[in-house]
């Protein structure tokens, strides 16, 4: 398995396939459609035909049951789910992947020196002394996050292709495209998919399982100048960058991203445009309890109420729009789904590791739309960076995993 999973991933991460912020259609960049039109043959080589590519640039896939008719209706259904598109945060093209040993020592990035993958900055390292590591150049992203996932389900639909005494009930595979722009839910819907449980393999580190995420909410707000001739301008212009910093100011320095951590919120500005004419600020807002969400929320917009009211002449206007929930609200109410993956876990000689998502998944929506989907563990570190990696050993122990999870629902539904 070690070879074939390595193999897929390398093939997978040499396809363009990020994903694009602001734009209306789905897939947002045509080039998923290339990644999807390859997964598809894949899936029809192993032997299943029951596989299509949606205009939508979804790949779903059925796995029909290979038990007797009177068990299968017995065993719920299941889908597998991780996404093609990677993150627009960094580059995605022409990626690189080098294959190294760690010995505990930095490992130095070939194209960019500043760069390093230390056991300092990331102490988990320590598991993985003497193991082989996937790393990136340094000029883009690996693309772990989530053809990892892609890789390891698909050595485990490979594995139960060739080893037919396996036996299992029937499985949906789904790779949504624009997860990493928000959109990859929006792409498909739970009764097209057809399961009662879901996992999406999106997760981090070896042996993690994540049952809870924050609570999103993002916006923007926009100040309208007014620009004129600088040597005409008294009395006239009207300069929207003037009021940027007291913008600013409504999001607290010790509640941003770089400055929380576990389960505290927080506030964060995005993206900045600014000139004369206007002002455009877009944020995110995330926070585990919903009800704080909204003070959140409130605070945001009050503040913008108060900067408009000693600024009159700048029309101001506030945006916030709610994402994804958390679905440990709808996860609680069906523990077998989480056990399950648990002990799959144990099995694989792994500690289950059961944290916060400090952001969100294509679990949560799909949760709160009627299948209950915990995030499972790929294996990668550093998603969204250049300096993205992902240990050998633990894309085996995914696959692993996932092979788990199906024979653990035979064992316990037949």
């Amino acid at each position: 398995m070690n070879s074939e999973v390595v193999e897929r991933f390398l093939k997978y991460v040499s396809i363009h396939t990020t994903s694009q912020e602001g734009i209306d259609k789905i897939p947002s960049t045509d080039r998923q459609f290339n990644l999807g039109k390859l997964l598809v043959d894949e899936i029809k080589s192993l032997g299943y035909s029951d596989v299509k590519l949606t205009e939508k640039g979804v790949v779903i896939a059925t796995i029909p049951s290979n038990l007797p008719d009177e068990i299968t209706q017995k065993i719920p259904i299941i889908c597998f789910n991780s996404h093609i598109d990677t993150s627009p945060a960094a580059p995605g093209e022409n990626v690189h992947p080098r294959i190294v040993k760690f010995t505990g020592e930095p490992i130095y990035l070939e194209n960019n020196l500043e760069l390093s993958i230390n056991i300092e900055e990331i102490p988990d390292l320590s598991r993985f002394i003497n193991s082989e590591l996937i790393i990136t150049d340094g000029t883009t992203l690996l693309g772990a996050d989530d053809k990892a996932g892609i890789a390891e389900i698909m050595t485990a639909l490979s594995f139960l292709s060739k080893n037919s005494e396996i036996k299992h009930g029937t499985i949906k595979i789904v790779f949504t495209p624009d997860e990493e722009v928000g959109k990859g839910a929006d792409s498909i819907s739970v009764s097209e998919i057809g399961a009662k449980y879901g996992y999406t393999i999106d997760g981090g580190r070896m042996g993690g399982i994540e049952i809870e995420n924050f609570n999103a909410a993002s916006g923007k707000i926009v100040v309208k100048g007014y620009n004129v001739h600088p040597g005409s301008a008294f009395g006239k212009m009207k300069n929207s960058m003037h009021l940027v910093p007291e913008i600013l100011s409504l999001f607290p320095p010790d509640q941003a991203p770089e400055t929380t951590k576990d389960y505290e919120p927080y506030y964060y500005p995005i993206h900045l445009q600014s000139s004369t004419d206007e002002t455009k600020l877009m944020f995110i807002l995330r926070n585990f309890d919903e009800q704080d969400l909204e003070r959140q929320i409130n605070h945001i917009k009050e503040g913008v109420r108060k900067i408009q009211s000693k600024h009159p002449d700048f029309p101001i206007e506030v945006k916030i729009k709610k994402s994804y929930r958390n679905m440990k609200v709808i996860l609680d109410q069906y523990p077998e789904v989480v056990q399950i993956a648990k002990k799959a876990i144990q099995l694989a000689d792994l500690e289950v590791i059961e944290e916060p998502i400090r952001g969100g998944t294509d679990g949560a929506r799909f949760s709160f739309e009627g299948m209950p989907t915990p995030n499972i563990f790929t294996g990668g570190y550093n998603f969204h960076s250049k300096k993205e990696f992902i240990p050998i050993p633990a894309m085996e122990k995914a696959v692993q995993v996932i092979l788990n999870i199906i024979k653990l629902f035979v064992e316990k539904y037949s």
